[in-house]
């Protein structure tokens, strides 16, 4: 990132709105020629402006800062199509059901790639009634712990929170097809496909 903001958003999102540069200005407070120095690149909006520029292009200041802009294209919100981040700073839980640019602790987090479970994590699924019985044979030590483990189906996502010196384990009341995921603090996210 070069810059802190690119004129080049500024202006795609302008036009993409159908502001002048003088609509633009007056909704943020600056003549349109501050705008168009910002869009050519002379010049760079006061920090001041950022959260009101943003609110104007009905952007986040995140992408606004980042100079890219993310479009949802996954209208339908398939839960299936989820993905999580966790912050390693206060370990937040973060979960998505499409493209997004996740901050927390004043940090872009990355979206947590799943790997299929190993040989170290093995997620067992039993079947009690007319829930399924989560568990994985994990250390669950303040230094390597399960965070938390997830049942998404189609149109729901369940989380359970775990914390180390608890056991590995979680129950979902059944919903039929869907993915388990499991987060270790160490390893990363794994999943495991629910038929």
């Amino acid at each position: 990132m070069n810059n802190y903001i690119t004129g080049k958003i500024v202006k795609e999102l302008r036009e993409k709105k159908h502001l002048t540069q003088a609509e633009l200005g007056e909704r943020i407070g600056v003549s349109d020629k501050t705008v168009s120095k910002w869009e050519t690149g002379k010049g760079l909006p006061d920090i001041s402006l950022l959260e009101p520029l943003s609110n104007a292009l009905n952007i986040s200041v995140i992408e606004l800062v980042n100079g890219e802009y993310i479009t949802n294209k996954n209208k339908s919100c398939n839960m299936l199509k989820s993905s999580f981040s966790v912050c390693p700073i206060c370990g937040n839980i973060i979960h998505s059901m499409g493209e997004s640019i996740i901050s927390c602790c004043g940090i872009t987090l990355p979206v947590l790639e799943a790997d299929s479970e190993n040989d170290a994590h093995i997620i067992n699924i039993e079947t009690v009634e007319n829930e399924y019985f989560v568990s994985i044979k994990h250390d669950m030590s303040k230094e390597h712990y399960i965070s938390f483990i997830a049942y998404v189906t189609n149109d729901r996502c369940e989380i359970q929170k775990l914390y180390p010196e608890q056991n590995a384990e979680a129950r979902f009341l059944k919903r039929g097809r869907g993915i388990i995921y499991a987060y270790c603090n160490k390893d990363g996210l794994l999943k495991k496909n629910l038929n």
